[in-house]
């Protein structure tokens, strides 16, 4: 039988697969649509498949948040390259990934890829998987936070590499979103010293002692030399003990003590961070094309 144009619509609206692949999983079906759609689920799926082992270490940062402010998701969705990054069907996945996460208040990547993605029939995993097909290029979310909070949820995006949430105790966006601005900044690791981890604290110390060790000062000369050091080192990774992005004469800690606030939690994606990327050796693949031609 003929395939119609509005077949080809249909099947593509509910898939989101090219126009091409639509026709032909139509034909190849005899028009069943709900064979077509498990065809175009089955390619997707074989493709996505192949580029899994593949690093995706490009992407994009996403927030998206509810209409009272209460409620904000912060995403990582990543590609393999930035060209793909900007590309509409990518960006237009990432936006209806978060907005599906926001409504259905979602905060685990493995329930998100079982839900349905907004605006769709087909759960955010298939969607996912019909993206790869479509785009040639392996694509992951790889990490979600919600907040749901009755005060404060401040955020900060730079461009669509980097994004903070940040959650005050009391009600105040214009300093919620100044701490967000000076977390994507700075990078702190806690909130406070004594959130450090003890394994972190002990390799360190570790290592100023074995600094120190060719010093020829006495133990406690040593022992006191490194714990400066290490309170410096636990200020500068702890939000309260760094000074402010704005005000550098200023701690974090006593901006907050000034507002009678403080910070509940915060979280900071930067895309692709800590995934070791693949480097290529462009040289290499020249010459071995030289070679092999």
């Amino acid at each position: 039988m003929a395939v119609t144009a509005a077949q080809v619509k249909e099947l593509r609206e509910r898939t989101g697969a090219g126009m091409m692949e639509c026709k032909k999983a139509l034909e190849a079906t005899a028009g069943d649509m709900e064979r077509a759609i498990e065809e175009l689920r089955k390619s997707g799926r074989a493709k996505a498949d192949k580029k899994a082992s593949r690093v995706a270490a490009e992407g994009m940062v996403i927030i998206r948040a509810s209409t009272n402010g209460k409620q904000v998701v912060l995403l990582e969705i990543n590609s393999e390259t930035d060209f793909v990054a900007r590309d509409e069907n990518f960006l237009a996945f990432a936006d209806a990934v978060a907005k599906t996460a926001l409504a259905e208040k979602i905060h685990d990547v493995a329930l998100l890829a079982s839900a349905t993605l907004a605006g769709t029939h087909m759960t955010v995993d298939e969607a996912r998987q019909a993206l790869i097909a479509k785009v040639g290029e392996n694509i992951n979310i790889r990490r979600i936070t919600l907040k749901d909070a009755n005060t404060t949820v401040g955020t900060y995006l730079h461009g669509n590499r980097i994004g903070v949430l940040v959650e005050l105790d009391t009600e105040n966006p214009e300093l919620a979103k100044d701490i967000a601005m000076h977390i994507a900044a700075s990078k702190p690791v806690v909130i406070f010293p004594e959130e450090v981890p003890a394994d972190i604290i002990a390799k360190e110390k570790a290592i100023y002692l074995a600094q120190a060790a060719g010093s020829g000062k006495p133990q406690d000369i040593i022992e006191k030399m490194v714990g400066g050091k290490l309170k410096k080192y636990l200020d500068e990774i702890s939000l309260v003990g760094q000074p402010f992005i704005k005000d550098p004469d200023m701690l974090v800690v006593n901006l907050l003590n000034k507002h009678r606030a403080k910070v509940v939690s915060f979280a900071r994606f930067e895309v692709g961070e800590g995934i070791e990327k693949e480097e290529e050796d462009f040289v290499g693949a020249v010459m071995a094309q030289v070679h092999g031609s």
